[in-house]
């Protein structure tokens, strides 16, 4: 992989970060790093360590496990929040990253790591990926 495609895929990640609210998609994303969907995935995964996709629901389900926390947003209010168009498949999603649904982690007291600052919060509230979240659900 050349450097100008480590730049571009880095502006791709960047856009996931930034609009992950908004309808994005990996055929999209591959044509502003100017690369064919599936040379853009495979240099994606081998940059990055996990697909586009993976990537941005990783991204998603972060910025839903905020939101959830906060107890003001239903479920399916925070589902379309983050980006998502499907209530089923971001409950889905969220229960193998999170390890519980998301009805149960709004539900849970959350009280405990509200003196943490955000930045250090972030790092223990992020979703456990490729499915490891097991019995034991972070915070």
């Amino acid at each position: 992989m050349n450097s100008e495609d480590l730049v571009r895929l880095r502006q791709a990640r960047d856009a996931m970060d930034r609009d992950y609210a908004e309808p994005l998609d990996v055929p999209a994303l591959a044509r502003g790093a100017l690369m064919s969907t599936g040379h853009f995935a495979r240099s994606f995964r081998a940059a990055f360590g996990e697909t586009p996709y993976s990537y941005l629901m990783t991204r998603r389900i972060e910025r839903a496990k905020a939101l959830l926390r906060r107890g003001d947003l239903s479920v399916t209010e925070v589902c379309f929040a983050v980006g998502c168009t499907s209530l089923g498949s971001f409950s889905s999603r969220f229960t193998e990253l999170v390890g519980e649904s998301p009805s149960a982690y709004r539900a849970r007291d959350h009280a405990h790591g509200a003196a943490i600052p955000a930045c250090v919060a972030k790092m223990f509230t992020r979703p456990v990926r490729n499915g490891a979240a097991g019995g034991a659900s972070r915070a």
